[in-house]
C-alpha cells in the first residue's frame, strides 16, 4: 500500500486538493447565496438546495471551462511551437521522443493495445490527450452556459424583467465576460512558465531545468 501511495502521490495530493477546496467552495458559496437571498426577502437554502442552483453551476464550470481550454491548447501548441531555453518546450532543432511514429516501434509486452492494434485505433490514441481536454472543456462550457442562463433569469425575474433562453444568454456581454476573464488568466500562467523556467529554477521538479543547466538549454 506503501508502494501504491508513493508512486501516486502527485495525483492522490492533487485531487485531495481539489476535494478540499471544492468543498470549501460550496460551503462558502452556499452561506454568500443565502445571504443574498434574504437581503430580497428570500428565503436562505441549504447546502444540497445550493448545489441545485444556477448559481453553484455556473461558477463551478465556468471555472473549469477554462482550466481545460488552457490545458487542451498548451498540450497541442507544445506539438508545433517551441520556447528555446524553456523547460516546458521540446528541443529546438532535435528529434524528440514525442515525435517518434509509433508505427515503426518495436511491438513489447507492455506496449499500449491501440498501437499494437494499429488502424483506428492507433490513430485516435496518439491524440487521445488533447481530444479528452478539449471534450472536458466543451462539456464545461456547455453546463457554464446552462447554469448561467439560469442565475441570469433569476435576477431578470427578481427585477421583473423578461427571462432569456441558453442560446440568448451565450450572445451577453456577461456570459462571454465571465469566460475570458478566466480564459486570460490561465494563459498569462502558462506564458509565466514558459518564460520564467528558462532563467529560474526548481531543484528536484521535473517542470524545471537541472539547476546547473545554462539558461539556452532548451527541455527538461
Amino acid at each position: 500500500m506503501g508502494k501504491w501511495v508513493k508512486e501516486h502521490g502527485l495525483l492522490l495530493v492533487n485531487a485531495g486538493l481539489f476535494l478540499a477546496f471544492f468543498a470549501g467552495m460550496i460551503l462558502t458559496g452556499a452561506a454568500n447565496y443565502s445571504e443574498e437571498q434574504q437581503a430580497h426577502g428570500e428565503s436562505a437554502v441549504s447546502v444540497l438546495q445550493f448545489l441545485a442552483t444556477g448559481e453553484f453551476v455556473e461558477a463551478t464550470f465556468e471555472n473549469w471551462e477554462s482550466e481545460f481550454l488552457q490545458m487542451a491548447m498548451y498540450v497541442v501548441l507544445t506539438v508545433f511551437l517551441f520556447q528555446k531555453g524553456s523547460s516546458e518546450s521540446k528541443p529546438v532543432g532535435k528529434d524528440a521522443p514525442q515525435d517518434e511514429d509509433p508505427r515503426q516501434a518495436a511491438i513489447k509486452k507492455t506496449t499500449p493495445w491501440p498501437v499494437k492494434s494499429r488502424g483506428a485505433a492507433l490513430k485516435v490514441y496518439e491524440h487521445s490527450l488533447s481530444i479528452l481536454l478539449f471534450l472536458l472543456f466543451l462539456g464545461s462550457f456547455t453546463a457554464h452556459a446552462l447554469g448561467g442562463a439560469e442565475a441570469y433569469n433569476e435576477e431578470q425575474q427578481s427585477h421583473g424583467q423578461a427571462t432569456v433562453t441558453v442560446l440568448q444568454y451565450m450572445g451577453t456581454s456577461r456570459f462571454w465576460f465571465e469566460s475570458f476573464q478566466n480564459w486570460q488568466s490561465e494563459f498569462l500562467a502558462v506564458a509565466v512558465l514558459v518564460g520564467a523556467s528558462v532563467y529560474l529554477r526548481e531543484k528536484g521538479s521535473p517542470e524545471s531545468k537541472p539547476v546547473a543547466e545554462p539558461h539556452y538549454e532548451t527541455g527538461s
